[in-house]
């Protein structure tokens, strides 16, 4: 027997009723040989983690566009958190910990350079709409590996897919990301900006501190510990009704306090117009395009489609060195008359 099929074997034996189970996945766009060693979510898991893409996000914002300090979360920071969170659950669930992790780290591959205020601005700018959760499949089924795309599973696809408040996966492990995202932002984003000093922990009302807890560690705790005893043998990953509305305050809180901040915005203005001038730019000067790109223009994808996903793809430095490559004059000199 290979390595694969024992571990699979220990799926079965040791797993919850309610896991997806790695041999009852739905499969791949495109059938290719199983790996002798590892199941189809193993797989996708590590096919993500070595993807350019996964690399990018160490230089995208998180919640603090370009901040003075070492410290402060960026988009992969924040992924691997709610990979860890989201284990943690899975682990003690005994649900899919590899679907839960491949979930958790493609989840936020498309996002956009300098955090949501660029995806704002795609999505108003661009006819047919952006959000980043539908440009993360988009990466994994076609982007990655010069329009290859990574071939993932339908279980991955569909959590990655269905990560945000409004949509619902199709299976407890996507489930169990979609909350490990809402509570690791909330999380880091208070810790970021104390961090700042433009909060206190003092700051958040008193019952939710009373209800949650008194510092982010014994928050996650609490978090991590509700969502753990309130889904037990249940066909379901859920919060326990205090704390589902304790969290909902919280979030409305940090975006009263901290998201619409301006000292942690402040600087969003400029990256919109930035972003904006540069779609119509490239909207004009299609030519310009990575080469992979304009292969997709000439197979029929749509220009504005492919000038979003040149823009979505890259770091906020990157996004700022082509903006002055493309907008600001080069310095001159002659040596002489």
């Amino acid at each position: 027997m290979m390595i694969r099929e024992q571990i699979e074997a220990m799926e079965r034996e040791n797993l919850s009723p309610y896991a997806c189970l790695s041999v009852n996945s739905r499969g791949r766009d495109r059938e290719e040989p199983q790996c002798d060693i590892r199941p189809v979510f193993q797989r996708d898991r590590d096919r993500i983690l070595h993807s350019k893409s996964f690399r990018r996000l160490k230089n995208k914002t998180q919640v603090f566009l370009t901040p003075m300090g070492d410290h402060y979360r960026t988009r992969m920071s924040h992924t691997l958190e709610v990979s860890q969170n989201a284990r943690t659950i899975a682990k003690a669930l005994r649900l899919n910990e590899d679907l839960v992790e491949a979930i958790a780290l493609g989840h936020d591959l498309g996002h956009t350079p300098f955090g949501h205020a660029g995806e704002l601005v795609l999505d108003r700018i661009y006819p047919g709409g952006f959000r980043h959760n539908e440009q993360s499949v988009r990466i994994v089924e076609k982007l990655e590996k010069n329009g290859e795309g990574l071939n993932l599973t339908w279980e991955v696809r569909d959590g990655i897919l269905n990560h945000q408040t409004k949509t619902v996966p199709a299976t407890l492990e996507g489930k169990i990301v979609r909350l490990s995202d809402k509570i690791a932002y909330v999380n880091s984003d208070i810790d970021d900006a104390i961090r700042a000093q433009i909060m206190r922990e003092e700051d958040i009302p008193i019952e939710l501190r009373k209800t949650l807890g008194y510092d982010t560690r014994t928050r996650l705790n609490h978090l991590i510990h509700d969502i753990v005893i309130h889904s037990m043998e249940k066909d379901d990953i859920i919060m326990s009704d205090e704390t589902a509305e304790a969290l909902k305050e919280l979030r409305l809180f940090m975006f009263e306090h901290v998201y619409k901040n301006p000292v942690a915005k402040g600087e969003e203005v400029k990256a919109k117009v930035m972003l904006e001038q540069m779609y119509y730019f490239y909207m004009d000067h299609v030519e310009l395009l990575p080469g992979k790109l304009l292969a997709m223009l000439d197979e029929g994808e749509e220009k504005g489609r492919i000038v979003c996903d040149y823009i979505s793809g890259m770091t906020d430095q990157y996004a700022i060195t082509k903006f002055k490559e493309n907008f600001i004059p080069e310095a001159w000199s002659v040596d002489g008359f």
